[in-house]
């Protein structure tokens, strides 16, 4: 059976994504290089360094080295903590006439739910750096990655969608 397709007003969401029963949005971190890129310029980078501090240590100037390893050790600090954190996203999934958020951060995964009619959308201040949620007492934030006009898009997005989920 086919999903049913959305109502002319829903044509203008951008952000969402329909899927067999339901709408989905995902946001994710923007990354240039995924950690298997990141991985590999930081051996082309190690292969650099060294090659051009061993060329130092042979030719006499052996202080060199200690500097290089110690660049490299930097630059793989910042590039593991890079990787960590290249695939952080938010999920938001309403289906079956609930709310469902997953948001990864470093590898570590927090998923909610809730009843769609209990979902609020506070639409971010001038500023914000998120869109507030909230179900019942609880509150929650997403659109940390996204753009302020992401953000009002999302809000106008989700308060459809729940409003249709009601129904």
């Amino acid at each position: 059976m086919q999903p049913e397709e959305p109502p002319a007003a829903a044509q203008s969401l951008q952000l969402a994504r329909r899927d067999s029963d339901g709408w989905c949005w995902l946001l994710k971190r923007p990354c240039a290089l995924t950690p298997r890129q990141c991985g590999l310029a930081f051996v082309v980078a190690c292969a650099m360094s060294l090659l051009v501090a061993l060329s130092f240590w042979v030719a006499g100037i052996g202080w060199v080295l200690p500097f290089a390893v110690l660049e490299l050790s930097a630059l793989a600090v910042a590039l593991l903590w890079y990787g960590r954190h290249a695939l952080d996203r938010e999920l938001l999934v309403l289906q079956g006439g609930r709310l469902c958020l997953e948001c990864e951060q470093g590898g570590h995964i927090e998923r909610r739910e809730w009843p769609a009619v209990w979902v609020r959308v506070e639409s971010p201040a001038q500023g914000e750096r998120w869109l507030e949620l909230r179900a019942g007492a609880e509150r929650f934030w997403v659109g940390r990655w996204a753009t302020p006009a992401q953000r009002q898009q999302l809000a106008h997005e989700l308060r459809w969608a729940l409003a249709h989920a009601a129904r």
